[in-house]
Order: structure tokens, then sequence, then C-alpha cells
């Protein structure tokens, strides 16, 4: 059968699901395959529990009507995705980055929403396997969609955008970041470039941070949105950054504070961001200011938690190098006379990540600091009398459970691989 009519009769208006966890009943189940898993193995399990219809590309698997074999489940996901958005015909934004792009992501939903049935990617599914089930939860009632793309290896955000067609694209910032994956920085610049690339091509509008001069060469002679400070079409200003970032939105009638629940000020151009893309849709200062305060982190990036005993700033999702530099700096301005770090290394660095983690090194011997927590292979080589190296979180939980952090500010952060988390029960 053709993609459309495989849309039309088994898709339209139903729920799709690769996790069997996940499943409600009526939905679509796709089985997809990995190194380490064959979803087609599922597929009776899936229709158990209550799946119309079960995709799969192994007819081995097949035990009744309603499993229906294709050639690959993936490109069958990501083919009828297309076909799903380009039915819907709504704006999407599109929003890759280094860094900040779950969180640009956040505060443009929150903004959106306010006037508008936004749909937007859920947690972090920006891979060629989330993009299309983001897109899938899309339907009639949705008027603007917004679509996070994560990319680890070169050409991965222009493939995001063949199937996810945006009409708007944010690229939050270009640095260096899996580079195992990528290979060089010239090629992680032109990956999310092909974000620009495919909306401009596309007649589509950009939002461009004005205050970063590669984005705005690279975005030059498109249609485009400016915001940060200087000239931008939507200005703003930093006020304060610690504990929270506070900054103002200039008007035509005048200043307004914005009093966000944000950490740090490497938060302001993905606020700014978000108050451009309100702009853009027409939400009223006021519409916008509201939604950026009320927004309240809680996916591990920027949050600040108070425990009985120790105030931590929790910046765990994810680590790459400059995010590590510009989190460390932030904390670095927090006025306390006991304060402790605690960063687990950071991966995908390849070739550079001993050069990368000894310039963190040179950061940490910078600041005031009462205890250095280091785990991972990485930060073996660092060696300070207030400093101590755990080959991982489990062995750092460990070493808390008998000598407790107390009456201390606690930074807390390190690629996904060290599950950082874990360590707030022991804070």
């Amino acid at each position: 059968m053709e993609i459309k009519d495989l849309y039309f009769q088994y898709i339209k208006g139903r729920r799709a699901s690769t996790d069997t966890r996940q499943l409600q009943k009526g939905d679509v189940f796709i089985a997809l395959k990995g190194d380490n898993f064959n979803g087609n193995r599922f597929a009776q399990q899936a229709l158990e529990a209550g799946a119309e219809t079960v995709f799969i590309d192994d007819a081995d698997f097949k035990t009744d009507e309603r499993c229906v074999v294709v050639d690959d489940t993936l490109r069958f996901l990501q083919e009828i995705a297309l076909f799903h958005r380009r039915e819907l015909n709504l704006p999407i934004i599109g929003i890759t980055g280094t860094n900040g792009k779950t969180t640009t992501k956040e505060l443009c939903n929150a903004v959106l929403s306010a006037k508008f049935n936004t749909q937007a990617t859920k947690g972090n599914l920006n891979n060629h396997i989330g993009v299309p089930l983001t897109l899938l939860n899309m339907d009639e009632s949705t008027e603007i969609g917004i679509v996070e793309m994560g990319a680890n290896h070169p050409h991965e955000i222009g493939e995001l955008c063949r199937i996810a067609e945006p009409n708007y694209g944010i690229i939050t910032n270009i640095g260096s970041a899996h580079l195992q994956g990528f290979g060089s920085f010239e090629n992680i610049k032109s990956t999310k470039k092909e974000l620009y690339d495919f909306v401009i091509g596309n007649d589509g509008v950009v939002f461009v941070n004005i205050d970063d001069p590669l984005l705005m060469s690279m975005s030059e002679g498109s249609k485009r949105i400016t915001y940060g400070t200087k000239e931008a079409l939507t200005k703003g200003e930093v006020k304060q950054t610690i504990p929270y970032l506070v900054f103002t939105l200039k008007t035509l009638k005048g200043d307004m504070y914005v009093k966000t629940q944000l950490t740090g000020g490497y938060n302001f151009s993905n606020a700014m961001a978000a108050a451009a893309v309100g702009n853009y849709f027409n939400l009223s200062t006021e519409e916008i200011r509201t939604a950026i305060e009320e927004y309240t982190p809680d996916n591990m990036r920027s949050q600040i938690i108070k425990t009985a005993t120790n105030t931590i700033i929790l910046d765990a999702y994810n680590a790459n190098p400059s995010s590590m530099r510009v989190a460390l700096d932030n904390f670095s301005g927090f006025q306390h006379e006991n304060k402790a770090v605690i960063l687990g290394e950071m991966f995908e660095l390849g070739d550079e990540s001993r050069r990368f983690h000894e310039e963190v090194a040179e950061m940490l011997n910078s600041m005031k600091l009462a205890k250095i927590f280091l785990i991972g292979k990485g930060f073996d080589f660092y060696k300070a009398d207030n400093s101590s190296h755990f080959n991982s979180t489990a062995e750092l939980n460990e070493y808390l459970k008998n000598n407790p952090i107390r009456s201390s500010y606690v930074f807390v952060k390190g690629s996904r691989g060290n599950k950082l988390e874990q360590v707030i029960e022991y804070l």
C-alpha cells in the first residue's frame, strides 16, 4: 500500500507509539529495531495491550490481520510523520543548537501556549525517532508545532528538517560538543546551519541572536527576526543573573522587568528567543513576561533546589565544554562561604577530551571552593587538596552517605551518561 493509503486507513486520528510500556488502547504500534533490540518481537504483546494496528518489517512476527508488514519500520515512521505534517499544514518552529535548545523550546512553548494550542517536543525526543513521534502527536487542534532537533553526526539536522519541514528556525548557539561524532567544529557548524538553509530555502523566517556574530553571519540575507541587545528587533538587557536571571524587555512604552526562575546569564538568550517568537506571533509584552516568569525548570537544567541541608544548582542533564564553562562562571558569582562542585566527565569529545577537561580544571583552580568532587576518567588527572575523584556516581553516593555535605551551595553538572541526578538524594 502507498503511504497515503496506510495513513488514512491506519494512522489518521490515532496515537502512534514505539514502546509497549507506554501503549494505550487504540494506539498504533510501530516496531522499531536497534543494535540491542527488535521491536518486531513485541508485536503480539502490543496487540494484547490494546494496539489497534501493529506495523512490523519482519513477516515472521505477523500473527493476524492487525499486523501490517512494511519494508522498513523506521523509514515508515519518518515518511508517515512527514505525510501527517503536510496534511496538518501548520507552522512548525525548528530549534537546534549546541546549548540551550531544550530550555528555549520549553520557553517558546510556554509563551506561545498563552495564546495558541501548541505541541512541542516532549522531553529530549529530538532525534530521527523523536522528531517524527513529536509530529505524529500533533492533530487538527494544534495551531503551532515546536520541534527540537539534536545531532551528533554530520548532516543529521538536514535529515530532521526533511521530516519536519520547519517554516521557522532558531539556532541557539554553536559550540564544541559531540566532537567524536562530528569530527571537527566545521562539521558542527555546517550541520547546525542546515536548519537555516532549509528554512531560508523554503522562504521561511529565522530568529537570530544579534549578539552572536557567527549566527548573524550564517543567516545573512535571510528573512530574520533578531533578538538580544544592541539594535535587535526584540531588545533586552540583563539586570541580574544570581540567584535568578532578571532582565528587561525594552518596549515602545518603556522597559518591563522579567523575573525568571532560571539561574545564569547564559539563559538570557534563550528567554529572548522566546520573547522574539512571542512578538512575531503577536502576543502582548505582558503575556510574554508572564509566561517566561511562570516557567519553572524541572528537567535538570538551570534548576535551583533547596534541600533540608543544602542549596543545589542542578544543571545535570548534559554537559559540553561551552555549557560547562558558562555554568561554572555563573556559579563562581554565588556568594557563599561553603561552595562545592560535583562534576561528571564530558563525553564524546574524541581526541580533544583531555584539553577540554584541563580547561575545566583551570577554572576550578581559579574558584574559591570548599570541596570538589569529580567523576570519571576525564578528570582522573586532577589533584587538589580540596578535591576527590570517583569512578562513578554510585561511588560518590557511597562516599556521601558517610561524609555528608552540609550548609553548602552545591553545583552539579556532567554529561548524561554520569546520571548525576542520582546524587541529589544524598545532598
